[in-house]
């Protein structure tokens, strides 16, 4: 049982009249001879028609404000018959292309996003009149923010998860006067307290989406004031969400936009592993979806005999045109309970009706899975493997891209033998069918923890020969980021296996290279030397190599050891550790300049390994390793988090800055009292927003409550923007009513967390 409660019970009229209001600007024409007027030369019918025909073939890649904006921007003063006729020949890129009839529908659609009026005569391709209109704004820069409403469809901006929003209201001139237009606070949400919601809003139509809550309640709010419209509260059995490995929040969620407004939909996965469906404008389930709402996505997992379904998910579905596709996690596997578990496989169901459609599994069934990649049978029953993080999806493509963690356990493989193929894999499926396109394993038979972390991020990257490159990058917890043609699977840059250093752990079987990018290098540091270590005085510099020598300095892919007693080999040391490098926070894409943004963090680990309890299978599982004792203060010598640029055109690193000033338990200590500290960033991993015109970055939790705002091409600070909070959640920017906001989830660990959205007075 569910209970939406929409605030103040009314219809929300001004969503169907205030856009408009907001939307209509005014424009002239220049005509041809024939004087024919865009006023009244096409039809309600014949638009509304469009408006059908738009969410139906277009609106997954584009909003119909940022189609009119092209039009009557990069096609400001050129003929609408040009227009006509170049997305008749250009769209979609791929597959099977409308009737001729249909585009002039949907042009006449997208031409009343910009005010034009409708009249009595439809434009029909059999008639020439149309083609002669001149489109021209009176001020063609008008159309870019004022009046517009840019939106958030997606995670992470849209379905290429690129982090970037068109927004150039704010910029260089006056984002030093950014201040809060409105906070939303998530107190008495569920039972008790939630001090770090790690939600990401959407926005469509006016309206802010997200969850909130250890129950994950789903949360509508107005965009331009934070007031309230809905909530719905999952209401799952007490034994349902005790049984959820993976509590809290979320992520966030998804948007379907149907047929019509009345028909979209929002949908979430709960605590308790189930997929529900909300109509957007009330919060209400939708009776007709699944079980009166609801998928139950425990029903046909693949549970090996013994093993115990501990799986749920944070990552809000991806939804690409009527296909909702949902990805996994399970407990962490660093004390793995047992080598078996429930498998990780990633579900598509209609968006429509809640019915299966697909299923890609993660660990091939046995029949299918060769004795290189599964050995000794392990595909039976090794689980996990599943798709943690948010995924992404190229509309015109018909693809979507999969991050997918390790099998069971994360640090001990000697009971799934060989690479664990797909595991620690980027994988492109066809969203019709599920079917692979293509894999590549970025970590063979992972003994480190290294899940592939963040969703891929989709580019176009052009080349000195006038040709693009239709690209995927994915950001990694070792500090890599991996490039490839997102058709073919093709690296971008030569990615060269690398042999390793063989594990020492009775029964491991490691892998004996691992594929390392020729570029870009690597963001973050991947190896500790006794140079590497803190010297900020003679005497801390002395302290940190006497503690190292106690120490083997790791490479890259050194394999865990066994503890003492267990072992005689000594403790390695390495990085970076199982947080990463980069994580779940991922990076941030300009498309205008094809540069990647990474945050990342330098923390290092020490891996070793103990039996497993009596009565377990599992082998053995991860020890306590804590770090060499240095009184407080990091073993490392700064920068301890980071943001790196990084052009994908060279495969260079453009600049990289540290993520702040020193902590302030750093900068207060004794040791460092007469020391004055320059920025050393701190061990946390930025969350970051691309606009038109800047970056923005948080800390993240736990650095200071501050949005940074940078320089793009140069990583200057241009403003330090005051949070009531640390970040937790990424930032996101839309533009409503004229208006662009910068939101994201903050929280200071003594409060229940905030959702703050910043504008310009």
């Amino acid at each position: 049982m569910a209970t939406t409660y929409p605030y103040l019970a009314r219809t929300r009229t001004r969503c169907t009249w205030g856009p408009l209001l907001v939307l209509l600007l005014s424009f002239t024409l220049k005509l041809s001879a024939n004087e024919v007027s865009m006023n009244g030369a096409f039809s309600s019918e014949q638009a509304e028609l469009g408006s059908h025909l738009f969410s139906a073939n277009c609106s997954q890649c584009h909003t119909g404000i940022q189609v009119a904006d092209l039009a009557l921007g990069r096609w400001n003063g050129r003929r609408l018959g040009d227009l006509f006729e170049r997305v008749t020949k250009s769209m979609p890129p791929e597959g099977a292309k409308l009737q001729e009839q249909q585009y002039l529908d949907i042009l006449a659609w997208v031409f009343t996003q910009r005010g034009f009026a409708a009249g009595h005569q439809a434009m029909l391709t059999g008639d020439t009149a149309w083609r002669g209109i001149v489109i021209e704004a009176n001020n063609p820069e008008s159309t870019k923010a004022d009046g517009s409403a840019l939106e958030w469809t997606a995670y992470r901006g849209n379905l290429l998860s690129q982090g970037y929003s068109p927004a150039d209201q704010i910029d260089r001139s006056n984002v030093r006067q950014l201040k809060i237009a409105w906070r939303w606070s998530a107190r008495n949400f569920g039972p008790t307290p939630e001090f770090r919601n790690t939600t990401t809003p959407l926005m469509i139509s006016g309206v802010l989406y997200f969850t909130a809550g250890v129950t994950r309640d789903v949360v509508a709010v107005d965009a331009g004031t934070g007031e309230t419209l809905w909530i719905w509260r999952p209401q799952e059995s007490q034994e349902r969400f005790d049984q959820a490995p993976r509590k809290g929040s979320g992520r966030g969620v998804a948007y379907w936009r149907g047929d019509d407004r009345q028909a979209s939909r929002v949908f979430v996965v709960t605590p308790g592993f189930e997929l529900v469906a909300l109509n957007a404008e009330s919060g209400t389930p939708v009776t007709n979806f699944g079980d009166s709402g609801r998928v139950d996505l425990k029903i046909g997992l693949r549970v090996p005999l013994g093993a115990t379904p501990d799986i749920g998910s944070t990552s809000p579905p991806l939804v690409m045109g009527d296909v909702v596709v949902v990805g996994p996690a399970l407990l962490p596997g660093m004390r793995a309970k047992s080598r078996a578990n429930v498998k990780g496989d990633v579900r598509a169901f209609d968006a429509r009706t809640g019915k299966l459609l697909w299923t890609f599994k993660t660990i091939p069934d046995v029949g299918e899975a060769s004795a290189q990649d599964w050995g000794n049978g392990s595909a039976l029953y090794t689980g996990n493997a599943g798709v943690w993080a948010p995924m992404s999806g190229d509309a015109q493509l018909g693809l979507i891209y999969l991050s997918v963690s390790p099998a069971t356990n994360d640090y001990f493989g000697g009971a799934r033998p060989g690479r664990n193929k797909y595991a620690n894999s980027l994988v492109c499926l066809d969203v019709a069918t599920g079917r692979m396109r293509w894999f590549f394993q970025v970590t063979h038979h992972d003994l480190w923890d290294w899940d592939l972390p963040a969703a891929p991020m989709l580019m176009d990257i052009p080349q000195q020969n006038g040709q693009t490159i239709r690209a995927v990058a994915e950001v990694t917890k070792q500090a890599f980021l991996y490039v490839f043609e997102r058709t073919t699977g093709k690296p971008i840059w030569p990615i060269v296996e690398r042999p390793v250093p063989k594990s020492t752990v009775p029964g491991e079987m490691s892998w004996p290279t691992q594929p390392v990018p020729t570029k870009p290098a690597p963001f973050d540091l991947q190896q500790i030397t006794e140079g590497d270590v803190i010297d900020f005085t003679p005497a801390i510099h002395a302290k940190a190599v006497a503690l190292l020598r106690n120490y083997d300095l790791g490479k890259l892919y050194a394999p865990p050891t066994l503890a003492a007693p267990y072992g005689k080999d000594r403790r390695v040391i390495k990085l970076p550790s199982n947080l990463g490098g980069a994580n779940w926070q991922g990076g941030a894409v300009d498309p205008e300049s094809a540069i990647v943004y990474v945050g990342s963090m330098t923390v290092p680990e020490v891996d070793q390994l103990e039996p497993a309890p009596t009565g377990s299978d599992a082998g053995y599982v991860l020890a306590e390793n804590p770090l060499p004792n240095m009184d407080g203060l990091p073993l490392i010598k700064p920068p301890w988090g980071r943001i790196t640029a990084i052009d994908l055109k060279s495969g260079e690193h453009v600049w990289m800055r540290p993520n702040g000033e020193a902590p302030q338990r750093i900068k207060n200590h004794p040791a460092l009292k007469d020391i004055g500290l320059p920025p050393t960033g701190k061990p946390t991993r930025a969350g970051l927003l691309v606009t038109k015109t800047l970056l923005f970055a948080g800390e993240g939790w736990p650095g200071d409550p501050v949005l940074r705002v940078h320089d793009k091409s140069t990583g200057e600070v241009l403003a330090e923007i005051p949070l009531p909070g640390t970040q937790i959640g990424l930032p996101m920017s839309y533009v409503w009513q004229g208006r662009q906001y910068i939101a994201l989830t903050v929280g200071n660990g003594e409060d229940p967390a905030e959702l703050v959205s910043l504008s310009l007075p």
